[in-house]
């Protein structure tokens, strides 16, 4: 903020010295015209008058040149500040900000709208402090000088300004529509070539290029719209400022030729700081408008800076939003906990209340509690809530009311960062990053770790066997989204990372749905010693998984309707025990 404001008072200081440069040069260049053909001067008379005309003209050429560069300056540092606030805020947002939208839609804003945010402060700041200093300066000239003139100007000057407001609005609302198409074209894009192979297994490649091509098109119309307005303004503006010089020069002319109340050099000076004057004004309404195409693209960056503003953040954590000068402010969000997390925790479900949308699924629990280091199964049919359950659980999201607790402090005022490096979430498709083997599983330990440590939790996952058989060993490429891995590969990934980890909270959304019998029980065997030391929670459906659990869980219809040992819930719940008999019937047992 403070460099800004550096930027705006050295506009403002170099904007004075420019508009005195163009009225010395209007008043030298009018003393030389009198000189040599009124007075009839000999041109070698006028050389001394000429030399400080073309110096005066130099020094003006600095002085706008000077101004573009603190423009440009200006934008470079608000360009910054605006994406490493974004950077910052995407990096410690809260996952439940970070899973909304796009990925194609947020890298747009990051990437364009950010840029497109240059205009702004290089041309739009530039331009407007030289219309409040110059063309005022050249009305009080002009006033001393002629009066006449000086209403004339005064009273047709108004015009450009109301027009540019009238065309800034429509420029606005163009804008945020520009980038609200680039946003879904780029969007829809990057999702196409995600899922190219599933869209070209299911024969929607041609639909989905026709989707792309829409959305092309609607980004190619809205900037067509903005370039439709910006013709019309400069159309416009060239056509006011046209007729405006146009009767200062008529009413000169009369004052001139037919009252004679006027003298040459007056007349002629006037003349010539009338176009400086409405030139000045015109540079601004296309500043302007190019000002406000900007302001769309600035607002689709506070937007984004606002949704990813983070729920759990920590206070050291929450510096990082943006203003429309680029700058960085402290979030005002509350401070987090900073208590050291006792682990193995205790969790308590205190009458929690979740629902994605109005008049969409819901969750709701009674007062339920986990004790440390349990084995804590959910079950339920498909559709039941299970792994909304275990996201409020693991607090990728926040409960609508009621409370998640762990050790009886709201889980919502622990530090997110603290939280989640003693948490590990494997799911059923564990993200594989583009890069080594090594590489991923490092990924969990969040520090910096020796190839050993990497070996050592590969081999308590099951995975050992399988480096050794790859080209380049642990160094060899597995590929973005884990290709050249099979699944039960990648889920023995995810577990050398909570190896690595050694987290004191397991989560698991049913790890080993989809693979062979033999891969399973490795799976099995290696989760049970992981959730030795941790309070282990499974999302699960196989009955050897569940009648073996400290507790369980069961969901029906989003909601809890009843925990404890299988035996238990055998006896008290009817659909528990129907579930199970279905398993038992269906070989699932």
């Amino acid at each position: 903020m403070t460099a800004q404001r550096k930027h705006l008072v050295l506009f403002a200081v170099i904007s004075l010295a420019l508009g005195a440069a163009m009225v010395s040069q209007a008043a030298l260049l009018a003393k030389a015209v009198q000189r040599v053909f009124v007075q009839g001067d000999s041109l070698s008379s006028v050389v001394g008058l000429l030399c400080l005309l073309l110096a005066l003209m130099a020094i003006r050429t600095l002085l706008a040149y000077r101004n573009g560069k603190v423009g440009l300056r200006m934008a470079a540092t608000a360009k910054t500040n605006m994406r490493a606030a974004l950077l910052h805020n995407l990096i410690h947002a809260s996952i439940p900000s970070t899973i909304r939208g796009q990925t194609g839609e947020k890298v747009s804003i990051a990437l364009d709208a950010v840029d497109e945010a240059d205009s702004y402060f290089s041309q739009y700041m530039p331009r407007m402090m030289e219309a409040a200093v110059i063309t005022v300066l050249i009305l009080i000239v002009t006033f001393t000088q002629h009066a006449n003139s000086g209403f004339i100007m005064l009273f047709t000057a108004p015009f450009i300004p109301l027009f540019m407001v009238l065309v800034g609005m429509k420029t606005k609302n163009k804008a945020e529509e520009k980038y609200a198409q680039l946003a879904q074209f780029s969007g829809t894009f990057l999702d196409s070539l995600q899922g190219m192979v599933t869209l070209k297994i299911f024969g929607q490649a041609r639909r989905q290029q026709a989707e792309i091509e829409r959305s092309s098109l609607g980004y190619r119309d809205a900037t067509m719209g903005i370039l439709r307005i910006a013709f019309t303004n400069t159309f416009m503006l060239e056509t006011i400022v046209m007729l405006s010089i146009g009767i200062v020069a008529l009413e000169l002319a009369i004052q001139l030729l037919v009252f004679k109340s006027l003298a040459f050099h007056t007349a002629f000076f006037i003349l010539l700081l009338v176009p400086e004057f409405f030139s000045v004004l015109k540079n601004t309404g296309t500043a302007f408008h190019s000002g406000r195409t900007s302001m769309g693209a600035i607002k689709k960056v506070e937007q984004l800076l606002a949704d990813t503003e983070g729920e759990y953040m920590s206070p050291k954590d929450q510096k990082g939003a943006g203003t429309s000068d680029g700058t960085v402010e402290t979030s005002k969000t509350g401070p987090a906990h900073a208590a050291v997390i006792s682990m193995p925790p205790s969790i308590r479900l205190d009458h929690v209340r979740f629902q994605y949308a109005p008049d969409s699924f819901g969750l709701e629990t009674p007062s339920i509690s986990l004790g440390q280091g349990e084995n804590i199964a959910i079950v339920g049919k498909s559709g039941s809530g299970k792994t909304t359950l275990l996201h409020l659980l693991a607090g990728l999201l926040k409960p609508s009311s009621g409370e998640v607790l762990v050790n009886e402090i709201p889980l919502s005022q622990y530090d997110e960062a603290a939280w989640f490096a003693r948490v590990s979430y494997i799911t059923q498709h564990p993200y594989i990053f583009a890069g080594t083997l090594s590489e991923n599983i490092a990924i969990g330990a969040g520090r910096r770790v020796t190839r050993a440590e990497v070996e050592k939790a590969t081999e308590e996952a099951g995975l050992a066997g399988v480096a050794p058989q790859l080209e380049q060993g642990y160094d060899t490429l597995v590929g973005e989204g884990g290709r050249g891995l099979s699944g039960g590969e990648r889920q023995r990934l995810a577990l050398a990372r909570a190896f690595l980890k050694q987290p004191d909270l397991i989560l698991f959304d049913e790890p080993t749905v989809g693979l062979d019998l033999h891969t399973e029980r490795i799976l099995q065997r290696s989760i049970a010693t992981l959730a030795k030391s941790a309070t282990m929670i499974t999302v699960a459906h196989r009955l050897y998984t569940i009648q073996h659990a400290d507790n369980i869980l069961f969901m029906d219809h989003g909601r809890l309707v009843d925990s404890g040992r299988h035996d238990e819930l055998l006896e008290r719940q009817p659909q528990y025990a129907q579930m199970v008999d279905v398993q038992r019937k269906g070989g699932l047992a």
